[in-house]
């Protein structure tokens, strides 16, 4: 199964009648879109298709989209076709790989059966986990989902519980330019989210005057925001210990809305130690994997 190659247009237009069908309702959010309806999602008009009581996986598919995406077709006997992006940033080829291989197992069996096949292909490896085999089955699950709320005629947040709301509120990048972050606002963005400056020159030990800059930085983004803005902080998980300690300290008077992992997130009883020397609230997450993960 080699991955197809796709511009990105090309892409968009030859699925745009397939995501039109789609039964996985989502919210995307883009720096230039601040606000998002309030109104929910259209539910799936018409009778699910009458189908066979048997139907089988024929074949995955896997589309490669430049500049660094994969997206996934998985196929069945009645012609009943999921979506899913079982992609890991700068590694979509090795994610198709991977499908390529999990593929094997799903051949000739019924798509409906998602939890059990999701722990079939997670649980029987003898390697579970990381990072490449688990955003190649979250692409496939993805894709099972879909064609389960096809075959049943409602969208997919509906087999999960339903919706719980009908706004989300997004952040814009505006890097360490205030002039941005101004444009930003006008726009009606209210929350904000920048970087360290400079911060591949921290070192192991950083000296005062990288903190300060630091913190003169994020102070700037604090006055063209105004006192109503939400304003966060990414670590990137590339800052040392200790001068994320130090930064911290130094970027408390901003009160930035939130720090975004301080230190590398598999760090765990640091990262906990930084969260219980700060009132500031930390986030992590986007580097860990399954509730395993999480506990």
């Amino acid at each position: 199964m080699k991955p197809s190659r796709l511009g990105r247009r090309t892409f968009l237009r030859n699925f745009a009648a397939t995501v039109a069908t789609t039964a996985a309702a989502g919210v995307g959010a883009a720096d230039s879109e601040p606000i998002l309806t309030n109104t929910p999602p259209p539910r799936i008009q018409g009778k699910p298709p009458q189908l066979k009581s048997k139907l089988r996986i024929t074949r995955l598919e896997t589309f490669l989209v430049k500049p660094r995406y994969l997206f996934l077709k998985v196929h069945t006997d009645e012609g009943v076709v999921g979506l899913g992006e079982p992609i890991l940033e700068g590694r979509a080829r090795t994610c198709a790989a991977a499908v390529e291989e999990i593929a094997s197992y799903l051949i000739g069996k019924d798509p409906r059966n998602v939890v059990h096949h999701w722990q079939a292909i997670y649980r029987h490896a003898f390697y579970r986990g990381g990072a490449i085999l688990t955003s190649a089955l979250s692409g496939i699950e993805q894709a099972l989902w879909d064609i389960k709320g096809k075959l049943l005629g409602v969208p997919v947040y509906e087999l999960l519980g339903g919706p719980t709301r009908d706004r989300v509120r997004v952040y814009a990048h505006v890097g360490n330019n205030p002039a941005l972050l101004r444009q930003r606002k006008q726009q009606g963005f209210t929350a904000f989210k920048t970087g360290i400056k400079n911060s591949t020159q921290s070192g192991v030990i950083a000296s005062q005057k990288f903190v300060e800059e630091a913190a003169e930085s994020f102070a700037a983004l604090r006055e063209a925001g105004g006192k109503d803005a939400d304003i966060a902080i990414d670590f990137h998980g590339a800052i040392s210990p200790q001068n994320a300690k130090l930064l911290i300290k130094a970027l408390e008077p901003y009160q930035p809305m939130f720090i975004e992992e301080p230190v590398q997130c598999q760090n765990v009883d640091v990262m906990a130690e930084i969260a219980r020397g700060t009132h500031l609230p930390i986030a992590t997450g986007e580097r860990i994997f399954t509730k395993w993960g999480f506990r």
